[in-house]
């Protein structure tokens, strides 16, 4: 069976995201000539409120893996980096943007007008291990860019005290003389507050479209959750309140007039780990048979709620936690907000992708599966993949296990 590559949207907002983010690259492109420096960072932490308050333009090289592989540029990126004698077996997101900056980017290809040259990098110490290093290799591919290296304590999100609170909000500080000093810019704490009240807003927005999936027939599935490109790039802009406001009222209208994703709803269907980013389409598989993906663990991860009145703490506190929410995560807790969702999204069946290019994410899977049956009665079915490089995915065996799955899953109804 072919590929089904991209995926059926049914919200008219999600339809929207493409102008979106044809805005977004295009303002990337004309920072440098409108005097706005550019600075390339991680996603997941304070670091964009800042960045947005202070005028200067973020980019984040992990969010343009996923629209290579949308465009379809991974093999040549992954072909790039493993000449370079990078290892098959390493993250698809560090390999794919390794392979960009040295072969697309240095040749002036690239979708979108490609990614504007940082004038500053944003170097973290804490996150996956993959991601501290794409900003090493950033470091030396750019040695003109000014760079600030971050440092967080890696710590679970139970386990935060007070100590670390403080030290990451020395970092924000640190964070924001580095700026104003590369960049002649002072930080208006005026405009942060604003930002923050911004970003705030949007992680309610986002909070509530997500509790309108809840409804039977839920409004819209895992296949369009594309939609969170403006919660990674775009948190604390009038942009991102405004876009999702039209998707929460677009979801809320389908919700309340019980518009669901296809027609007859039979099964309703979890996500776990990263989706294949090349082959969204993927994530329609199962609606021929009635079963819909109502839910994932992914999306959890971008709503963090911010306390307005202090801004510096609160982003201290979201850097803290972003990245524990997903892959720095215990096992426990990962098991936890699996069954939580299960629970509150009345899930008949789990999808668990064991992803080649993301092992924390990963680990932990086959306790989730026993938990999942035991404590809830709910099937699930493990599948093989990767979420940015295909040749570690076969769809003909996806399709044998996920059609007996299904039948499964019917049978049980």
């Amino acid at each position: 069976m072919e590929k089904s590559g991209k995926s059926k949207k049914r919200l008219t907002t999600a339809k929207e995201l493409s102008r979106i983010i044809i805005e977004y690259y295009q303002e990337c492109n004309q920072a440098r000539g409108m005097g706005k420096p550019v600075g390339w960072m991680p996603p997941m932490n304070g670091g964009i409120e800042i960045f947005y308050a202070m005028d200067l333009q973020p980019v984040f090289p992990e969010n343009w893996s996923p629209i290579c592989a949308a465009f379809g540029l991974t093999p040549e990126n992954f072909r790039v980096t493993e000449e370079m004698g990078y290892s098959r077996d390493l993250c698809g997101y560090l390999r794919n943007i390794n392979g960009y900056v040295y072969g697309l980017m240095k040749n002036g290809g690239g979708p979108l007008g490609g990614l504007p040259e940082p004038d500053l990098i944003i170097s973290p110490g804490a996150g996956c291990i993959p991601v501290m290093k794409i900003f090493h290799i950033m470091e030396e591919r750019f040695p003109d860019a000014k760079v600030f290296r971050a440092d967080l304590p890696q710590v679970a999100v139970e386990d935060i005290r007070e100590d670390h609170l403080r030290y990451a909000v020395s970092e924000i500080n640190r964070l924001i003389e580095f700026l104003t000093e590369a960049t002649g810019r002072t930080l208006d704490r005026d405009r942060l507050a604003e930002v923050v009240m911004l970003s705030d807003r949007a992680c309610a927005l986002w909070d509530e479209i997500m509790a309108y999936r809840k409804s039977i027939p839920t409004p819209f599935s895992a296949a369009e959750i594309g939609i969170m490109f403006v919660m990674v790039t775009r948190q604390g802009t009038q942009t991102a309140v405004d876009y999702l406001t039209r998707v929460r009222d677009e979801v809320r209208e389908r919700a309340l007039s019980k518009i669901g994703v296809i027609e007859n709803e039979k099964v309703r269907l979890f996500w776990d780990n990263i989706p294949p980013w090349y082959n969204m389409g993927l994530l329609n598989y199962f609606e021929t048979m009635g079963g819909v993906m109502v839910a994932e663990t992914y999306s959890a991860a971008w709503s963090l709620r911010l306390d307005v009145k202090n801004p510096i703490e609160t982003l201290a506190m979201k850097s803290l936690m972003s990245y524990p929410m997903v892959s720095c995560v215990s096992i426990k807790k990962r098991k936890e907000m699996v069954l939580k969702a299960c629970r509150e999204y009345h899930i008949d069946g789990a999808i668990l992708h064991s992803n080649k290019s993301c092992h924390p994410i990963t680990l932990g899977q086959m306790d989730i599966k026993r938990a999942l049956e035991k404590d809830l009665g709910i099937p699930s079915l493990v599948i093989d993949g990767d979420h940015m490089d295909e040749r570690n995915f076969s769809m003909a065996q996806f399709q044998t296990r996920a059609d007996a799955f299904m039948e499964m899953l019917l049978q049980k109804k």
